[in-house]
C-alpha cells in the first residue's frame, strides 16, 4: 500500500484548506485511514478516522472545524479543514490501518502553515 498525502500550504487564520490522502496498491487491506498531525517539538497527534465502513471519527480539537470524507472510487480520504488557526500548523499524516489494528502505511506527510 502506498499513500500520498497533499493538499497542504500556506493560509491565513480563518481560512480553509482540502488534505488528500490517495491510496494506491492493496487498498482491499485497508480497514480505516486515519490523519494525524505533528507540530514542531509535539508528539503526533490523531486528527480524523475514515473507516471501510464509512463511519468516521474527528478528535474533540477538530470537532466543527475539520470534517473527514472518502471517495471510494478514487480510494481517497480528505480531510476538510477550516477556520484554521495558528494551533492547527503542523505537518499532516496520513496513515492505513490493517486488519489487526495497527498502522501499517504512512504517507510522506503534508506541510500546513497558518499565519495568525
Amino acid at each position: 500500500v502506498q499513500l500520498v498525502e497533499s493538499g497542504g500550504g500556506f493560509v491565513q487564520a480563518g481560512g480553509s484548506l482540502k488534505l488528500s490522502c490517495a491510496a494506491s496498491g492493496d487498498t482491499f487491506s485497508i480497514d480505516a485511514i486515519h490523519w494525524y498531525r505533528q507540530a514542531p517539538g509535539q508528539q503526533r497527534e490523531l486528527v480524523a478516522i475514515h473507516n471501510r465502513g464509512g463511519h468516521t471519527y474527528v478528535t474533540e480539537s477538530a470537532k466543527g472545524r475539520f470534517a473527514i470524507s472518502a471517495d471510494s472510487a478514487k480510494s481517497t480520504v480528505y480531510l476538510q479543514m477550516n477556520n484554521l488557526n495558528p494551533e492547527d500548523t503542523a505537518v499532516y499524516y496520513c496513515a492505513a490501518q490493517g486488519g489487526m489494528g495497527s498502522l501499517d502505511y504512512w504517507g510522506q506527510g503534508t506541510q500546513v502553515t497558518v499565519s495568525s
